[in-house]
């Protein structure tokens, strides 16, 4: 029997966005656990309490999927991003991010395949089938 993921982080400040999208994960049964941040100096401390020794904080484990909206006030997906990268335990861990946007610029497609590989820009909003697809691509032995 395949498992579902752990943990899946929303990173945007567009509430309605994070709403909708929670109910397409929850839907779908791909995740035990969903979590929103609002921009991403919020979520780089979540992330950053999760990777933390001695931090029992958190209720929900390490996400394995995080979808990232590209611009967001304070720390755009990009600057998190860069400081994503120095979380040295969760880059080495599995997790996956996906960078989700309203506008699909050229120049956002390839600075997205320079940071992250092929495959993750999507379109807001997140479908029911699209997420399905990123799980296939990403977590093949999942659900």
């Amino acid at each position: 029997m395949k498992k579902k993921l752990n943990c899946v982080l929303l990173v945007d400040d567009n509430e309605p966005d994070n709403f909708l999208h929670a109910r397409i994960i929850e839907k779908a049964g791909i995740a035990d656990f969903v979590r929103v941040s609002l921009n991403g100096e919020d979520a780089l401390d979540l992330l950053g309490a999760w990777c933390s020794p001695g931090q029992a904080g958190n209720s929900a484990p390490l996400p394995e999927l995080i979808f990232l909206d590209i611009n967001m006030p304070l720390m755009d997906g990009w600057e998190f991003m860069d400081e994503f990268r120095k979380l040295e335990k969760i880059h080495s861990g599995r997790t996956v991010i996906v960078m989700l946007t309203s506008s699909l610029n050229p120049s956002d497609i390839s600075r997205t395949e320079r940071y992250l590989g092929s495959g993750c820009l999507q379109r807001k909003p997140l479908t029911p089938e699209t997420l399905q697809e990123i799980i296939r691509q990403h977590f093949p032995d999942y659900i």
